[in-house]
């Protein structure tokens, strides 16, 4: 490795070129050692990352049981399972396991609780997602411009800082500015109703309270009655049962009488509301951690698993988060709601809609779906509405996309794609990353130790894919050989 500057203990290191020399093997079982790669789009990445380092792949898309126990026929020095399915996830690490136990094993695993089993049930398999790996880039380009990462240790949150040609680590809490921002914000948002129906609920019920101690007073400073019999009153007006005759005068009846009536109108404001509420699918409370909060928060669009961390993570500093989601039946609602985040189903490209997020209050936007158009669509539209705020957005799964800089504009971008497949082609070659920043279009892996490496952007391999691809075909591209012209890589999603 060569080093490069170092301060506060903490070192960046760019890898020296790596190559095997060797020719490539001849037949499914060979003696030189080789990686093997399944999935699609991140694992072409990692197939073009390794290849470019010297390394022979065999890449895999989705292959049968007989295509792996091929392709595992020789010296395997590492196999990484790069899916979208934690359930295919699951049943290939298990098989890699029994066809080569003991192979080092990289997995991707979106659900905690199934990346636990999996790393109890085989010890040498290291699970990640790209949920996992992105959050801290994303959280801290939420929070501050000058943060690269910000992750949670034992003794607190610490944060990584680009300082010249070094990343500074420091321990990290929110300005008091902002923690003072947010915090008001949330108070606001228990006191301003978001939605019509919470507004029309919140109003029946103001007015039945105003009538019940409207009552109460007069019980009480004209009639002389002591309080607990008032209140006891005051509740018989209210639930339209009346006062009792002797114990008020010809003025107070009358009062009760129109009070009662009123009582009636408040009484179906109210139901409206609390039945609108009912029916309709809502993620949002009128009070509590689920209210939307009005200042110092931070808007999450895409209630995936990206987005889900995300906003679990801002929670955990004390910032509100508001997530939007486009589908009501998106398959993390339930738990959104279990955590306490409060989510608003509809389309975040509505101006409508942007305006009812409070943005130009906002301490920042994260568009993080899955799709990059959508991402895209949304910061446009959020600028139109808040020119000021903050924008991080989730791009470069779409390869046109990933080859226009045109986006910085717009925001912070952070390619999920190239963050993972640094992380795994690290995890693959003996490294054990702690994570992967990014610094502009600069890569840096983080070791054990606490120190970094410069790490190459990912080039996808240009190989096609098919379902049942030919166990023998090993590809390789040793270093200072030409690599692949760029528009080779723009091809058919769909062979993965």
């Amino acid at each position: 490795m060569i080093s490069a500057h170092s301060r506060d203990g903490v070192s960046i290191e760019k890898p020296a070129a790596n190559a095997s020399g060797a020719a490539p093997p001849g037949g499914g079982a060979s003696s030189e050692r080789y990686f093997v790669v399944i999935g699609s789009d991140v694992a072409r990445r990692v197939c073009g990352s390794l290849r470019s380092s010297g390394h022979f792949v065999r890449h895999l898309a989705q292959p049968t049981d007989e295509d792996l126990r091929r392709a595992l026929d020789g010296e395997v020095a590492g196999v990484a399972i790069l899916l979208d399915d934690d359930v295919e996830s699951l049943r290939y690490a298990l098989a890699v396991e029994h066809i080569r136990p003991g192979v080092t094993l990289v997995v991707t695993v979106f659900d905690r609780t199934v990346a636990e089993q999996l790393m109890a049930v085989v010890p040498n398999c290291q699970v990640t997602s790209p949920a996992e790996v992105a959050a801290p880039a994303l959280l801290a380009a939420c929070l501050q411009p000058d943060l690269l990462a910000l992750t949670r240790t034992p003794s607190g949150h610490a944060g990584a800082r680009w300082d010249g040609d070094t990343v500074r680590l420091e321990p990290y809490r929110p300005p008091r500015a902002l923690r003072y921002r947010a915090r008001l914000g949330k108070i606001r948002g228990q006191l301003r109703p978001h939605d019509g129906s919470s507004r029309i609920m919140l109003t029946g019920l103001a007015g039945l309270l105003v009538v019940l101690l409207a009552d109460w007073i007069w019980s009480v400073t004209l009639n002389h009655r002591p309080p607990v019999e008032a209140l006891f009153e005051a509740v018989r007006t209210v639930s339209t049962v009346g006062p009792a005759a002797g114990h008020g005068s010809n003025a107070y009846l009358l009062f009760a009488s129109l009070a009662m009536l009123v009582t009636i109108v408040f009484t179906a404001v109210f139901t409206a509301g609390v039945v609108d509420r009912l029916l309709a699918p809502r993620s949002i409370g009128v009070v509590g951690p689920r209210a939307l909060p009005r200042a110092g928060h931070v808007v999450v669009v895409g209630l995936g698993q990206v987005g889900l961390r995300l906003c679990t993570r801002l929670q955990d500093l004390g910032i509100g988060v508001i997530a939007v989601e486009r589908d009501p039946a998106a398959p993390h609602l339930r738990l959104a709601r279990a955590l306490g985040v409060p989510v608003l189903i509809a389309d975040a490209t509505d101006r409508f809609v942007l305006r009812k997020l409070s943005l130009h209050t906002a301490q920042a936007m994260a568009a993080v779906a899955s799709d990059d158009l959508d991402n895209i669509a949304v910061s446009v539209a959020a600028r139109a509405v808040a020119p000021d705020l903050r924008m991080v957005i989730r791009a470069g799964d779409h390869e046109a996309i990933a080859e226009t800089q045109s986006l910085f504009r717009i925001g912070t971008v952070h390619d999920l794609g190239s963050l993972s497949a640094a992380y795994t082609t690290a995890s693959l070659t003996g490294l054990r990353p702690r994570g992967v920043l990014a610094h502009g279009r600069k890569l840096l892996v983080e070791r054990a130790d606490g120190t970094f490496l410069h790490w190459p952007h990912a080039v996808r391999c240009d190989h096609q894919q098919d379902r049942h691809a030919d166990a023998d075909s090993f590809v390789r591209t040793s270093v200072g050989a030409r690599r692949p012209d760029p528009g080779q890589g723009r091809e058919d999603r769909s062979h993965g």
